[in-house]
């Protein structure tokens, strides 16, 4: 396998492509539209430093923790050393983990609980938890009181690289995933690469997905670094680690504050997603978000490939990337019901889906149209 996936990548406008993999304590999230500000501090072993962090990000507001019963008994209800100092909080609300609990149902409970210990406008909610726990904290601080405070404590490595930034809340509806939610930015953002050690081989592998999605779609110099250094990150080396998800902040943090509200050039962030989405809906959520996504960008890079002018053989190191980080092939669901699935997605417009491909130079080909019989061949290739 070549160190990347080739010379020649798009640049991104606003995107800073050299090689920054000098591991920096925090980053500002600066968005234009709404002028807003948002401190990310990324510290292996912060966690250690959590009562004086929050009292800084709190500025004096209660705080709430939000987290699932699975990280509570890890690091609230425990003497390990990986422990989490609970004194702060003014309650603790546990929830079921896993992609089943974002419901309605679900955020209908958190504001009875929130409520029912007077959480006020003064209030911020601290979430402690991988995607789901952020995507459910979030929208209940954007919805309780009509917004309140959010500070993001992320402990897996989805959520460190990718859905704790920008501002993404929401909850899954029987339709499809994340059609009800808002865009709420969080006060701070905390990152300790260290929560990555206790995190279980599956859930780190459903992480890679989306750091594989920024080297595809983003950055060159991302893509050698995971080549180059696959068993330090597989070995979860906390130095390289700590790199890694500096770069894809970075990334991320340079794409919302261009588009906020995903009108635009945001969308490159949802490659692979279009087909990943309707595999999760259509799995009944049994199959992680990370591994549908890894086998949508497999169809994104055919589609690319046939449709967009995008290198042949960098399809072929893609998809060799993601199985270097041992992510499978998932089987899909039948056409017909993948073909529904897809027209309820997002960015579908009059009920026909737009996919997020790349260009024959890997520039980002957004909302591009993509015919019935299109996605046919490219699931069969």
């Amino acid at each position: 396998m070549s160190g990347s996936g080739g010379d020649n990548f798009g640049v991104v406008p606003g995107i800073n492509q050299h090689n920054a993999m000098t591991p920096s304590p925090s980053f500002s999230l600066c968005l234009r539209s709404s002028e807003r500000t948002v401190p990310v501090v990324i510290q292996p072993g912060l966690r250690f430093s959590l009562p004086s962090l929050l009292a800084d990000a709190c500025g004096g507001r209660r705080p709430f923790l939000i987290t699932d019963n699975n990280l509570f008994d890890l690091y609230i209800n425990s003497s390990s050393v990986h422990a989490v100092d609970t004194s702060p909080f003014a309650d603790v609300i546990t929830l079921a983990p896993g992609e089943p609990s974002k419901t309605r149902e679900t955020i209908a409970y958190i504001h009875d609980r929130l409520l029912e210990e007077k959480a006020g406008r003064d209030s911020v909610i601290i979430a402690l938890g991988g995607g789901v726990i952020g995507d459910m904290a979030g929208f209940a601080a954007a919805t309780l009181h009509r917004g309140i405070g959010l500070v993001h404590l992320p402990t897996s490595l989805l959520a460190q690289v990718d859905s704790c930034i920008g501002g993404k809340t929401g909850v899954n509806h029987p339709l499809g995933k994340n059609l009800i939610g808002a865009i709420y930015h969080p006060d701070t953002i905390l990152v300790d690469p260290e929560f990555l050690i206790t995190l279980p081989d599956e859930e780190y592998t459903n992480g890679m997905a989306e750091v594989i999605k920024y080297a595809i779609s983003l950055d060159k110099a991302l893509w050698s670094l995971l080549v180059d250094n696959s068993q330090r990150l597989l070995a979860r080396d906390p130095s390289i680690l700590t790199a890694v998800i500096q770069r894809c902040t970075e990334l991320k943090i340079g794409i919302v504050a261009q588009d906020e509200r995903e009108t635009g050039l945001r969308s490159i962030l949802n490659f692979g997603h279009t087909v990943g989405h309707a595999i999760e809906r259509l799995s009944g959520y049994r199959v992680k978000h990370g591994f549908a996504i890894a086998e949508g960008m497999r169809v994104a890079l055919r589609l690319s490939h046939q449709l967009c002018g995008y290198p042949g053989e960098q399809m072929h190191n893609a998809e060799q990337l993601l199985a270097l980080y041992g992510l499978p092939h998932i089987p899909l669901p039948p056409f017909d019901d993948m073909w529904n699935a897809l027209s309820l997605d997002k960015k579908a417009r009059r009920a026909e889906p737009r996919f997020t491909l790349l260009n024959a130079d890997s520039s980002p080909a957004l909302f591009h149209p993509v015919s019935r019989e299109e996605v046919r061949y490219a699931i069969a290739e």
